[in-house]
């Protein structure tokens, strides 16, 4: 006989919770029976988390803010009494060879998808060890275990997710605080329409994705099932498990594999930079 469902009355913050992956993983934590707060940049798609039965507060919070971020963990803690999952979900990318690169696009993508993780890391955590309980699981991506050229900013802010993520477990764990970090493939979600190309074209690259996008609710699924289970890296589907365990036994395979996705990226590059 299966026991209680785990997110059953749980308490959770989703960050990115407006769309994509945090929309779905609102619904599903929903459907269990949590009570789900999501924040986003966009405070329309928040509220219309809460217009759908989603969520049952929706915030504006910008994740680069720290100050912000610490105030509205630390507010919803203290109003509902406990924090028992965040879900630091807000993530962007930027596609496009190195050089072609500012200075501002490695700041934007490091300060969302890095820092921002942080910001709410810090916050649950310190609420969540005060408390002796709760689980922190921030959405890395499988270009935080294995390499990614051409999308250079948003491998290293993954990479850093990761290591931010298994350090912290392996600290939290006396204190009764869980962190996992889900490194999932490619997921059919509004980072495709909203990543910047830079001196590349859109569509070009995108035909050369080499697995079909997950769906969003069966991404969120996979990940519920991994929090369940207390798993230190959550990775899915099977080819991105494939590819990361083919890479720590044939690194040499992966670095021909990059250097092709290189070499594709280049020849439809812009000539004028």
């Amino acid at each position: 006989m299966s026991g209680p469902d785990p997110f059953a009355d749980a308490l959770a913050i989703i960050t990115g919770g407006g769309s994509g992956i945090g929309a779905a993983l609102a619904a599903a934590l929903t459907a269990r029976g949590a009570r789900v707060i999501v924040c986003d940049i966009d405070a329309a798609r928040a509220q219309a988390m809460v217009g759908r039965g989603d969520a049952i507060e929706g915030v504006r919070v910008d994740v680069t803010d720290a100050a912000a971020v610490t105030a509205f963990v630390d507010d919803i803690a203290s109003r509902h009494g406990k924090l028992d999952l965040i879900f630091n979900n807000a993530g962007i990318s930027v596609t496009g060879d190195a050089r072609d690169l500012e200075i501002g696009h490695w700041q934007h993508v490091l300060d969302v998808n890095l820092m921002g993780v942080v910001y709410g890391t810090h916050a649950a955590y310190r609420v969540m060890t005060r408390q002796g309980s709760g689980h922190i699981v921030n959405i890395a991506s499988l270009a935080g275990l294995i390499p990614f050229p051409t999308n250079a900013p948003y491998a290293a802010s993954k990479h850093a997710v990761v290591g931010l993520s298994t350090s912290l477990r392996a600290e939290g764990e006396a204190l009764g605080v869980k962190v996992s970090a889900v490194c999932p493939g490619f997921i059919e979600s509004n980072i495709f329409r909203d990543t910047p190309f830079i001196n590349v074209p859109r569509d070009e690259i995108l035909k050369g994705v080499p697995f079909k996008p997950m769906d969003t609710d069966l991404a969120a699924t996979r990940i519920l099932q991994g929090v369940a289970r207390n798993q230190a890296i959550i990775s899915f589907p099977g080819y991105a498990r494939f590819i990361w365990r083919l890479y720590r036994l044939w690194p040499g395979l992966i670095a021909f594999l990059n250097r092709r996705l290189v070499r594709d990226l280049r020849r439809v590059r812009g000539k004028d930079v």
